[in-house]
């Protein structure tokens, strides 16, 4: 089976992450067109998993674009969308792995005459896209798709909602690979001395710096921990959000954590920066689709206090592998914290629970099987119409 990856990005997201997962295994017989270079291509290079930038032109369409400016977007489109047209000959199906991809595979697949799956690691709702996105997704979806991945049963529930047919949607979650995050406790003591933390209750926050992803939710619980209690924010603005860094900067200063609050940019180092952690944070103000950094932190073996909503309930039994918290409360989730704080074998047991789940529930060989044998099934069906 050969098949023919899209993708919008360059840079690395969750979505970017997981689609490595799943192309990595066809090797030669996988290829993925980009619509932008950056850091995305490389990780796919060392993967050795075949990659075509197949544009260098920014697609001016943004979750929150109107109809006029998507209509605007379709002259720029076009020569893109014969291009996937030519690769898509050589392949058996072409898998849209995001939004834009959708919009240029959609269209591909009905002029190549090749099965389009696309896989949703989206809230399809007006909290992340406007009406006129919404519609063109479902739309487009309904009408080319011969299969959607969701990654969470809310991003299932979501596209049902936003008129999607039911019959073409399946749930699998993310894959992780457990290897990939077991780490030497002699490098992590040393980051906690390169970091100036040693002996302070650690509290890891993963994500790009976006205002959904709530990190001003943490910075104000914090100011109701004791003082003895940090938090790391991992993480850089993707997406033209420095408006909102400066803010957060400006909140740090206001409540006088400065010493207490370590802004650390991008980094690749996350598996050994979430074991160097005590607690891992979860804070979006809207629902996530999925929540990759929660998997990642149990993986980590660390307890991880996630925002009530979403995907991360399907991850996060609360007391049992980790804790569920009400979103855009910083006063129940430093309770939370406190409590964490002062009860270290209860949240021994909870860290050790997290790490059997996650390894358990989100094996990526076990997640790639299901995903081959639903692409398995549309070539076959193919083949015999």
């Amino acid at each position: 089976m050969k098949i023919l990856f899209l993708d919008q990005s360059g840079k690395l997201g969750g979505a970017e992450l997981c689609l490595v997962d799943i192309a990595k295994p066809y090797g030669k017989n996988a290829l993925v067109g980009l619509f932008a270079d950056g850091d995305f291509r490389k990780l796919l290079e060392e993967n050795k998993i075949p990659v075509d930038i197949l544009t260098n032109q920014v697609i001016k369409v943004r979750k929150n674009s109107s109809f006029f400016q998507a209509l605007g977007s379709l002259k720029q489109l076009t020569p893109l969308i014969f291009k996937v047209v030519q690769r898509a000959q050589n392949y058996d199906l072409i898998y849209a792995n995001t939004q834009k991809a959708l919009v240029v595979g959609a269209l591909a697949s009905f002029l190549s005459r090749r099965p389009l799956v696309y896989h949703l690691h989206d809230i399809l709702s007006t909290e992340h896209f406007s009406q006129t996105n919404l519609r063109v997704a479902v739309t487009l979806i309904n009408r080319f798709a011969s299969l959607v991945i969701a990654n969470s049963q809310a991003s299932k529930i979501a596209f049902l909602q936003a008129g999607g047919k039911p019959n073409l949607i399946e749930v699998v979650y993310n894959g992780f690979d457990p290897q990939n995050y077991r780490t030497n406790e002699l490098d992590t003591q040393k980051l906690r001395q390169n970091l100036g933390l040693e002996d302070k209750f650690i509290i890891g926050h993963f994500s790009r710096l976006s205002p959904w992803k709530g990190q001003h939710i943490l910075i104000d619980a914090l100011d109701k921990c004791p003082q003895n209690v940090v938090a790391i924010l991992v993480g850089d603005a993707l997406f033209g959000e420095h408006e909102y860094v400066k803010y957060l900067h400006q909140k740090v200063i206001k409540l006088g954590l400065e010493n207490r609050v370590k802004f650390l940019g991008f980094r690749t180092d996350i598996p050994q920066l979430m074991t160097m952690c005590d607690l891992v944070a979860h804070t979006s103000i809207a629902p996530e689709p999925f929540g990759r950094v929660i998997v990642e932190g149990m993986l980590c073996g660390k307890p991880v206090i996630a925002a009530n909503s979403g995907g991360a309930m399907e991850l996060v039994e609360d007391g049992i592998n980790g804790f569920l918290v009400t979103p855009e409360e910083p006063q129940e989730l430093a309770q939370v914290i406190n409590n964490c704080v002062q009860e270290s074998a209860k949240i021994a047991n909870i860290a050790n629970n997290a790490r059997i789940s996650a390894s358990e529930r989100f094996d990526v060989k076990s997640i790639n099987q299901q995903i081959q044998q639903l692409l398995k099934s549309l070539v076959i069906d193919k083949e015999l119409i």
